[in-house]
């Protein structure tokens, strides 16, 4: 990888856990920062620099990167531009006018210093730091000649940032001060920024950011730009769905702003192993790089087993029989490894069962001993950063023996010691099952994995059939840039950083020249001579979330003092902090008093519920447009735009060990309408005739065969089951024949339905075996109920089911045009 990277070639390396990714890309970086550059120049000492911010002191600039990351909307996001990175884009606008009065002759100089080839081969060519330099635009000549080489690291977590800083740091310690690291996120202090941009050459930060704060700010980073060699993406993995194609077109952005200054720099991605990574690098960053993926690093043994939960004597709804939760499984698990000394870290699917989890693990080892309480912790978003940092800092000390904690580990952090893994249902992709079950033995030690299964189709499925795991390749990341709803607001943005061309458009995709009408059209962009501008007065930044989160954090209030305990994504806020919800933080449990959706804030009261929330919906849909229809005999495959109505109506209480229903409440929250691509199929009455599948069986049919094949999907897609939805309907308007959706669940889509639609054969004969091999009689949460069901997984058949897809799938072409 080095050697590539020191030519100026674009590579990602695609291996396991712990197989040397961090010194592949650090070698070529680190020389490409040694190579000619000077320590900066002293803003306190050298005559011709002007005042600056104070260089951060190593106690400082370790208090502000050592952030734990931000969690989302499941699967759980990082939410690192909130706040910080809006205020901080709105810092870096102020300052344009300075950065343009920078003179001609000093811009032509160091914009010619640092130009590279089309090849994206950059010169090791650096201005002298000896150079002449006015006092008229002298702090943005000395930087670029002081700080030489610059390269630019990208990780979808704070956590992960400030680890690989205190990496870098350790690296560099030998080297003085030619390597000059620096953490800028939304907690860097705004008195420790100006000098990051100034004189830091190695910066680590993160998609967020990027978008909200360095781009629309970039005059301020001009020096940085222009001499930047190097753009690192760790874990590009993680960059898939609705936030990979936000990202996708944040990097053709940042790639086009570099391009201003002079510079063409190679990207450097990172990846857990997966299927096809130099075609899913290029997807994202619009560049084809080398593709290096032969692991040979030595690793200790890695146990591995998959755990199902018995089956109680409870009946949940319909009489179906009840498994013990993965949550009080995974609990108690955490307890005897935590006795036993054995440090562990529970990866949890979601903010609540991470906050379960360490809840249920506290109590139990408090009743050995109430020392043992403190050494088991949760650990998820939505924390304040004080909370973060004392529990990151409790990890690595080894003060903590258990950690119940959402994805954000499973990010590249660096915990040296752990001996075990605990994965609370399955992850949603081979590649993080593999990246989480990595945590352990990472210093070259024996380590324990356990997937712990939930009541889910998929979970079971795989228990059952360990092949699944173990015998197949991990899959393909799966991601969208061209997605309109995606695309546009980054046109804006682009836009807005500066006028957008008709040449520039290419960058964009295929999709682009397409949209600037609408753009025009909606007062967004003006088009002035041969160049887009952007029209209005608010930032273009601010136009998009890029995690795909609509609308800003809700604020989780305590009623009783007015004290913030927290945020919550706005997309979640209806089927997690509505009225009556349970509410979890760092182990206290809330009951929600009211949801103000005006205000964006939710009050909260402490108690002490023996049960926990689950929210439950109704959903309607509509064909908008059909795209590719492939016929499978009688029956019609098909791929298109639908429009998506969901209301949630209502929530359940459950028993917090057995997951027993103890009631149901009315809600009377408004409904919301969603534009998506979503992959339908159909069925004839002839069909259903020979699958003896009756009218009045036809509606549980349908319905069962809705939610195994979304609990299965995953399987098949880099997606999670609540990432997409569905709806079935024995007679749809739109089709005039029983009709099963299964969509994406963001807006334009997110591309898992596109896969479903290339993967059907092999996905719908995946979810009829699952439907099938179930122990249950006539369906249960492992193969056909779902949690989300807001008919109450009314009506179900699990039989007809089985006929009706074993009907279905008698007719696929022989070489059908599904195949992956």
């Amino acid at each position: 990888m080095a050697e590539h990277a020191l030519r100026g070639d674009s590579v990602i390396v695609a291996t396991g856990t712990a197989s040397g990714k961090s010194l592949a890309y650090l070698v070529p970086v680190l020389s490409a920062l040694l190579d000619g550059a000077d320590p900066p120049a002293d803003p306190d000492t050298d005559p011709n620099t002007a005042p600056a911010a104070p260089r951060p002191t190593a106690g400082r600039a370790g208090a502000s990167s050592g952030k734990a990351p931000e969690a989302g909307v499941v699967p759980d996001h990082e939410g690192e531009g909130e706040g910080g990175g809006r205020s901080e884009g709105r810092d870096e606008a102020g300052d344009r006018g300075a950065a343009r009065a920078r003179s001609a002759s000093d811009e032509r100089a160091v914009v010619g210093s640092a130009t590279g080839s089309e090849t994206g081969k950059r010169s090791r060519r650096t201005v002298s730091a000896s150079r002449p330099i006015t006092r008229q635009g002298a702090r943005a000549g000395v930087q670029a000649s002081a700080r030489g080489a610059t390269a630019l690291y990208l990780a979808p977590t704070k956590a992960l940032a400030a680890d690989q800083r205190r990496a870098v740091t350790a690296l560099a310690q030998p080297l003085g001060s030619h390597i000059r690291a620096a953490v800028y996120d939304g907690d860097t202090p705004i008195e420790e920024r100006e000098w990051i941009r100034g004189y830091a050459n190695y910066v680590l930060t993160n998609p967020d950011m990027l978008h909200r704060g360095i781009l629309p700010g970039h005059p301020r980073w001009s020096s940085f730009l222009r001499n930047l060699r190097y753009v690192v993406i760790d874990e590009c993995h993680t960059y898939r769905g609705v936030f990979g194609s936000h990202v996708a077109q944040v990097l053709r952005r940042l790639r086009r702003v570099c391009a201003r200054y002079g510079a063409t720099p190679a990207f450097l991605l990172a990846s857990a192993t997966s299927a096809d990574p130099a075609r899913s690098a290029a997807r994202l960053t619009g560049v084809t790089p080398v593709e290096i993926t032969e692991d040979c690093s030595p690793r200790g043994e890695l146990v591995f087993a998959l755990w199902e939960p018995p089956l109680t004597e409870l009946h949940g709804e319909r009489g179906a029989p009840v498994r013990r939760t993965a949550t009080a499984e995974t609990a108690d698990l955490l307890t005897d490894l935590a006795l036993q000394g054995t440090r562990t870290v529970a990866f949890v699917r979601s903010r609540r069962g991470a906050e379960l989890v360490a809840l249920i693990a506290q109590d139990r080892l408090a009743e050995v001993s109430a020392t043992l309480r403190g050494r088991v912790a949760a650990y998820r978003g939505g924390y304040l950063p004080e909370e973060r940092r004392a529990l990151e800092r409790a990890l690595h000390s080894g003060e903590l023996l258990g950690l119940a904690a959402t994805t954000a580990l499973e990010l590249g952090v660096d915990v040296a010691g752990l001996d075990a893994v605990l994965l609370a249902g399955y992850p949603g992709t081979r590649a993080s099952l593999w990246q989480q079950a990595g945590r352990a033995g990472r210093a070259g030690q024996g380590a324990l994995a356990i997937l712990v299964a939930r009541d889910d189709p998929l979970d079971t499925y795989l228990v059952h059939h360990p092949e699944a795991l173990f015998q197949q390749p991990v899959e393909s990341t799966v991601l969208d840039p061209d997605n309109p709803y995606v695309l546009a607001p980054h046109l804006c943005a682009a836009a807005a950083e500066l006028p957008l061309t008709e040449a520039d458009l290419e960058l964009f995709g295929p999709t682009a020249a397409g949209l600037m009408p609408q753009l025009e059209q909606r007062k967004l962009l003006r088009r002035r001579a041969t160049a887009w501008h952007w029209t209005r007065r608010e930032r273009a930044a601010d136009l998009t979330d890029i995690r795909g989160e609509s609308g800003k954090p809700v604020q989780v209030v305590e009623a009783d003092t007015g004290r913030l305990l927290g945020t919550v994504d706005a997309a979640a806020a209806h089927t997690t902090v509505h009225d009556g919800a349970v509410h979890l933080h760092q182990g206290r449990t809330y009951i929600v008093k009211h949801l103000d959706l005006e205000d964006s804030a939710v009050l909260v009261a402490e108690a002490n519920p023996p049960y926990s929330t689950t929210a439950r919906d109704t959903t309607g849909i509509a064909i908008l447009e059909t795209s590719a229809e492939i016929p499978w005999g009688e029956a019609r495959l098909c791929f298109g735009s639908v429009e998506v109505t969901n209301q949630v109506v209502s929530f359940l209480r459950r028993k917090l060990i057995t997951g027993e229903v103890l009631g149901e409440t009315k809600l009377d929250l408004p409904p919301r309408t969603l534009r998506t691509r979503a992959v339908w199929w159909t069925v004839t009455e002839d069909q259903l005739e020979r699958a003896d599948v009756t009218a009045e069986a036809l509606g549980g049919a349908l319905h069962a065969a809705e939610h195994a094949s979304i609990g299965m999907l995953p399987l098949f897609a880099t997606c999670d089951r609540w990432d997409i939805g569905g709806v079935s309907v024995p007679l749809h308007p739109d089709t005039l024949l029983p009709t099963v959706f299964v969509y994406d669940g963001h807006p334009g889509g997110a591309g898992f339905a596109e896969r479903a639609f290339h993967t059907a054969a092999r996905w719908l004969a995946a979810t009829r075996e699952a439907i099938a091999v179930c122990e249950c009689t006539s369906g249960c949460p492992s193969c056909i109920q779902s949690p989300k069901c807001g008919n109450g997984n009314d009506p179900l058949d699990k039989n007809a089911a089985v006929r009706l897809l074993s009907e279905l799938l008698a007719q696929v072409p022989a070489a059908p045009a599904t195949s992956s």
